[in-house]
């Protein structure tokens, strides 16, 4: 009996600071979403209630109108031609050098599979310049291109990611295909493929986060506003020299989030199972 009392004592107890724990964590965003409900002049008045004394609908509308007549419904296509084209080419071309890495034997593996790891060491922010002054050169400023176009020659993260979920699947499949007639190029489409693709969609769903929170990319090569992803027109509500519209700002923020829960509610069985390297079990 007292065995039985302590087991829910402490059950009672890890649940209780899992919960308190939970909330300190979640309370940004549940303020974010309680403000953008409240009255400009009751958001930081009120700042410490999540409850707004009278919902205020016009933050959203006042924020979806956008900016000298460019609504929001542009700056989020902006948003999704930007992550999904560069998501597409990100994954699909990471699992091609995945899977040369892996299974394919050629002169020069093993130094070009060092470089590529070392690229993962290498800032970003020493890339700046370099690629700004490419760019330049070839007129993609003032485009999407810098920001899709890179996407399809891989990401060393994924790259080795992929890597390690190839390598836990046996090559005997890779063998029985090759006594079958299959070439490398089936092996990987027919084989290869369907098998990794928990790790193609923890992938996406790591690349869709990283590209839709972007701000120093689209900061640099785009100057046009009917070209600004969400993570640059949000900024606009920003003004030092005048009021800023905390309300508006807040509410798209809101939206903003909707997307990359979206994508973690449907696709987060695929996550765990995509990061484990076992891959399958010979």
């Amino acid at each position: 009996m007292k065995a039985s009392t302590d087991k829910r004592t402490k059950t009672f107890v890890y649940h209780g600071t899992i919960l308190v724990l939970g909330f300190f964590m979640i309370y940004p965003v549940l303020w974010l979403i309680a403000s953008s409900f409240k009255d400009h002049s009751e958001i930081f008045v009120n700042a410490h209630s999540l409850v707004p004394k009278r919902l205020h609908f016009g933050n959203y509308i006042e924020g979806w109108r956008g900016f000298g007549r460019i609504s929001f419904a542009t700056f989020f296509k902006n948003s999704f031609i930007i992550v999904i084209l560069s998501t597409i080419g990100q994954v699909m071309s990471s699992a091609v050098v995945a899977y040369g890495f892996s299974r394919i034997k050629f002169k020069g593996r093993k130094f070009w599979f060092v470089c590529m790891i070392a690229t993962l060491m290498l800032p970003a922010q020493v890339l700046i310049i370099p690629q700004y002054i490419l760019f330049n050169k070839l007129g993609w400023l003032n485009s999407f291109k810098p920001l899709i176009v890179p996407s399809y020659f891989g990401m060393p993260f994924f790259i080795f990611m992929i890597m390690q979920f190839i390598q836990g699947i046996p090559t005997e499949l890779d063998q029985s295909a090759k006594i079958d007639g299959c070439g490398k190029y089936r092996i990987f489409f027919v084989i290869i493929l369907p098998l990794i693709i928990p790790a193609l969609i923890t992938s996406a769903i790591f690349s869709f986060y990283w590209k839709w929170e972007d701000f120093l990319g689209p900061l640099l090569y785009l100057q046009k506003t009917k070209l600004y992803p969400i993570s640059l027109a949000l900024k606009m509500f920003s003004d030092p020299a005048a009021v800023t519209n905390w309300g508006a700002m807040f509410a798209m923020s809101v939206l903003s989030l909707v997307p990359v829960f979206s994508i973690f509610v449907i696709f987060q069985k695929y996550l765990v199972e995509g990061i484990s390297t076992s891959g399958l079990k010979g």
